[in-house]
Protein backbone atom coordinates (compact mmCIF):
# COMPACT_ATOMS: atom_id res chain seq x y z
CA UNK A 1 0.00 0.00 0.00
CA UNK A 2 1.35 3.40 -1.01
CA UNK A 3 1.90 6.09 1.58
CA UNK A 4 -0.64 8.89 1.57
CA UNK A 5 0.43 11.91 -0.49
CA UNK A 6 -0.66 15.36 0.60
CA UNK A 7 -0.57 18.60 -1.39
CA UNK A 8 -0.41 21.68 0.84
CA UNK A 9 -0.61 25.00 -1.04
CA UNK A 10 1.21 27.73 0.87
CA UNK A 11 -0.86 30.88 1.09
CA UNK A 12 2.35 32.89 1.55
CA UNK A 13 2.22 33.27 -2.25
CA UNK A 14 -1.53 33.89 -2.48
CA UNK A 15 -3.21 37.21 -3.22
CA UNK A 16 -4.15 38.39 0.27
CA UNK A 17 -6.60 40.95 -1.10
CA UNK A 18 -8.45 37.98 -2.59
CA UNK A 19 -7.54 35.35 0.00
CA UNK A 20 -10.97 33.80 0.51
CA UNK A 21 -11.39 33.15 -3.21
CA UNK A 22 -7.82 31.84 -3.49
CA UNK A 23 -8.42 29.34 -0.69
CA UNK A 24 -11.78 28.28 -2.11
CA UNK A 25 -10.14 27.75 -5.50
CA UNK A 26 -7.38 25.44 -4.23
CA UNK A 27 -9.89 23.61 -2.03
CA UNK A 28 -12.19 22.96 -4.99
CA UNK A 29 -9.23 21.91 -7.14
CA UNK A 30 -8.38 19.08 -4.75
CA UNK A 31 -5.69 20.38 -2.40
CA UNK A 32 -5.49 18.39 0.85
CA UNK A 33 -4.27 20.98 3.36
CA UNK A 34 -3.72 24.73 3.58
CA UNK A 35 -0.15 25.57 4.61
CA UNK A 36 0.22 28.75 6.68
CA UNK A 37 3.68 30.28 7.10
CA UNK A 38 3.98 32.33 10.29
CA UNK A 39 7.07 34.58 10.32
CA UNK A 40 8.05 37.01 13.05
CA UNK A 41 10.75 39.12 11.40
CA UNK A 42 13.18 37.85 14.03
CA UNK A 43 13.80 34.14 13.52
CA UNK A 44 13.44 34.74 9.77
CA UNK A 45 13.87 38.02 7.86
CA UNK A 46 10.23 38.49 6.99
CA UNK A 47 6.94 39.26 8.70
CA UNK A 48 3.66 37.63 7.69
CA UNK A 49 0.54 37.20 9.84
CA UNK A 50 -0.60 35.85 13.19
CA UNK A 51 -3.20 33.67 14.85
CA UNK A 52 -6.12 36.00 14.11
CA UNK A 53 -5.69 35.33 10.39
CA UNK A 54 -5.54 31.57 11.09
CA UNK A 55 -8.89 31.88 12.85
CA UNK A 56 -10.40 33.68 9.87
CA UNK A 57 -9.06 31.08 7.45
CA UNK A 58 -10.52 28.34 9.63
CA UNK A 59 -13.94 29.94 9.18
CA UNK A 60 -13.81 29.80 5.38
CA UNK A 61 -12.41 26.34 4.63
CA UNK A 62 -13.03 22.75 5.64
CA UNK A 63 -9.44 21.80 4.84
CA UNK A 64 -7.02 21.12 7.71
CA UNK A 65 -4.60 23.95 8.47
CA UNK A 66 -0.88 23.20 8.54
CA UNK A 67 0.67 26.00 10.61
CA UNK A 68 4.43 26.39 10.23
CA UNK A 69 5.78 28.57 13.04
CA UNK A 70 8.97 30.30 11.97
CA UNK A 71 9.11 32.30 15.17
CA UNK A 72 11.09 32.64 18.37
CA UNK A 73 9.38 32.12 21.71
CA UNK A 74 6.89 29.69 20.18
CA UNK A 75 6.05 28.48 23.69
CA UNK A 76 4.45 31.85 24.47
CA UNK A 77 2.15 31.82 21.47
CA UNK A 78 1.45 28.16 20.78
CA UNK A 79 -1.96 28.06 22.46
CA UNK A 80 -3.11 31.03 20.38
CA UNK A 81 -2.54 29.02 17.22
CA UNK A 82 -4.09 25.89 18.66
CA UNK A 83 -7.18 27.83 19.74
CA UNK A 84 -7.34 29.52 16.33
CA UNK A 85 -7.81 26.11 14.70
CA UNK A 86 -4.44 24.73 13.66
CA UNK A 87 -4.67 21.01 12.82
CA UNK A 88 -0.94 20.54 12.22
CA UNK A 89 1.74 22.64 13.91
CA UNK A 90 5.46 22.58 13.21
CA UNK A 91 8.01 24.46 15.28
CA UNK A 92 11.66 24.99 14.41
CA UNK A 93 14.37 22.94 16.06
CA UNK A 94 16.64 25.98 15.88
CA UNK A 95 14.19 28.29 17.67
CA UNK A 96 12.90 26.21 20.61
CA UNK A 97 14.86 25.72 23.82
CA UNK A 98 12.68 23.11 25.53
CA UNK A 99 11.63 21.12 22.47
CA UNK A 100 10.50 17.95 24.23
CA UNK A 101 8.19 19.89 26.54
CA UNK A 102 6.64 21.90 23.71
CA UNK A 103 6.03 18.81 21.58
CA UNK A 104 4.25 17.06 24.43
CA UNK A 105 2.15 20.15 25.09
CA UNK A 106 0.99 20.31 21.46
CA UNK A 107 0.22 16.59 21.48
CA UNK A 108 -1.86 17.01 24.64
CA UNK A 109 -4.10 19.38 22.65
CA UNK A 110 -4.80 16.70 20.03
CA UNK A 111 -2.95 18.62 17.33
CA UNK A 112 -0.56 16.89 14.92
CA UNK A 113 2.96 18.00 15.79
CA UNK A 114 6.08 18.27 13.69
CA UNK A 115 9.53 19.77 13.92
CA UNK A 116 11.00 21.79 11.06
CA UNK A 117 14.72 21.99 10.38
CA UNK A 118 16.65 24.46 8.26
CA UNK A 119 18.89 23.32 5.38
CA UNK A 120 22.05 23.54 7.50
CA UNK A 121 20.61 21.54 10.44
CA UNK A 122 21.39 17.79 10.47
CA UNK A 123 18.26 15.65 10.69
CA UNK A 124 20.06 13.48 13.24
CA UNK A 125 19.53 16.33 15.71
CA UNK A 126 15.92 15.13 15.97
CA UNK A 127 16.88 11.70 17.30
CA UNK A 128 15.76 12.45 20.88
CA UNK A 129 12.26 13.58 19.82
CA UNK A 130 11.75 11.62 16.60
CA UNK A 131 9.51 9.00 18.21
CA UNK A 132 7.18 11.73 19.53
CA UNK A 133 6.49 13.36 16.19
CA UNK A 134 3.67 13.00 13.69
CA UNK A 135 5.75 14.55 10.91
CA UNK A 136 9.12 16.11 10.11
CA UNK A 137 9.32 19.23 7.97
CA UNK A 138 12.50 19.55 5.93
CA UNK A 139 13.16 23.07 4.70
CA UNK A 140 14.57 22.77 1.18
CA UNK A 141 15.26 26.52 1.06
CA UNK A 142 16.43 28.93 3.73
CA UNK A 143 13.18 30.10 5.30
CA UNK A 144 11.88 33.63 5.09
CA UNK A 145 10.78 34.16 1.50
CA UNK A 146 8.81 32.35 -1.17
CA UNK A 147 9.97 31.65 -4.70
CA UNK A 148 13.43 30.25 -3.89
CA UNK A 149 15.12 27.33 -5.65
CA UNK A 150 15.22 23.83 -4.18
CA UNK A 151 18.48 22.99 -2.35
CA UNK A 152 19.65 19.66 -3.77
CA UNK A 153 21.42 18.60 -0.55
CA UNK A 154 17.92 18.02 0.85
CA UNK A 155 17.92 14.67 -0.99
CA UNK A 156 20.48 13.20 1.42
CA UNK A 157 18.32 14.30 4.36
CA UNK A 158 15.35 12.47 2.87
CA UNK A 159 17.43 9.28 2.79
CA UNK A 160 18.51 9.80 6.40
CA UNK A 161 14.90 10.41 7.42
CA UNK A 162 13.92 6.98 6.11
CA UNK A 163 16.82 5.38 7.96
CA UNK A 164 15.61 6.99 11.20
CA UNK A 165 12.05 5.94 10.46
CA UNK A 166 13.17 2.32 10.22
CA UNK A 167 15.36 2.63 13.30
CA UNK A 168 12.54 3.96 15.46
CA UNK A 169 9.82 1.86 13.79
CA UNK A 170 7.76 5.01 13.69
CA UNK A 171 4.79 5.82 11.44
CA UNK A 172 5.75 9.39 10.66
CA UNK A 173 5.18 11.65 7.66
CA UNK A 174 7.82 13.60 5.77
CA UNK A 175 6.97 17.13 4.63
CA UNK A 176 9.09 19.20 2.24
CA UNK A 177 8.84 22.99 1.96
CA UNK A 178 10.77 25.18 -0.45
CA UNK A 179 11.28 25.24 -4.20
CA UNK A 180 8.72 22.51 -4.89
CA UNK A 181 7.74 22.49 -8.56
CA UNK A 182 5.87 20.28 -10.98
CA UNK A 183 9.26 19.17 -12.27
CA UNK A 184 10.71 17.92 -8.96
CA UNK A 185 7.54 16.84 -7.13
CA UNK A 186 7.45 13.48 -8.91
CA UNK A 187 11.07 12.70 -8.02
CA UNK A 188 10.50 13.67 -4.38
CA UNK A 189 7.40 11.50 -4.20
CA UNK A 190 9.42 8.56 -5.50
CA UNK A 191 11.92 9.21 -2.70
CA UNK A 192 9.15 8.84 -0.12
CA UNK A 193 8.03 12.40 0.62
CA UNK A 194 4.43 12.50 1.90
CA UNK A 195 3.54 16.18 2.22
CA UNK A 196 4.37 18.74 -0.46
CA UNK A 197 4.26 22.47 0.27
CA UNK A 198 3.98 24.52 -2.92
CA UNK A 199 3.47 28.27 -2.96
CA UNK A 200 4.60 30.28 -5.96
CA UNK A 201 4.42 27.23 -8.23
CA UNK A 202 0.67 27.19 -7.65
CA UNK A 203 -0.38 30.76 -6.95
CA UNK A 204 1.82 32.34 -9.63
CA UNK A 205 0.69 29.91 -12.32
CA UNK A 206 -1.65 31.01 -15.09
CA UNK A 207 -4.16 28.27 -14.29
CA UNK A 208 -4.10 27.34 -10.60
CA UNK A 209 -6.66 24.56 -10.93
CA UNK A 210 -4.75 22.89 -13.75
CA UNK A 211 -1.47 23.23 -11.83
CA UNK A 212 -2.97 21.63 -8.72
CA UNK A 213 -4.35 18.78 -10.81
CA UNK A 214 -0.88 18.21 -12.29
CA UNK A 215 0.71 18.30 -8.84
CA UNK A 216 -1.77 15.74 -7.52
CA UNK A 217 -1.08 13.48 -10.48
CA UNK A 218 2.69 13.82 -10.13
CA UNK A 219 2.90 13.16 -6.39
CA UNK A 220 0.51 10.22 -6.48
CA UNK A 221 2.36 8.33 -9.20
CA UNK A 222 4.55 6.71 -6.51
Amino acid sequence: MKDKKILAPSILSADFLNLKNEIKLVEKAGANIIHCDIMDGHFVPNLTFGHSVIQQIKNITNLPLDVHLMITNAEKYIDNYIDAGADYISVHYEAVTHLNRLINHIKSKNVKVGVAINPSTPIENLSDVFSLLDFVLLMSVNPGFGGQSFIEQTISKIEKFHQMKLMYNKNILLEIDGGITLENANKLSKLGVNMFVAGSAIFNSENKTETINKFISNINEY
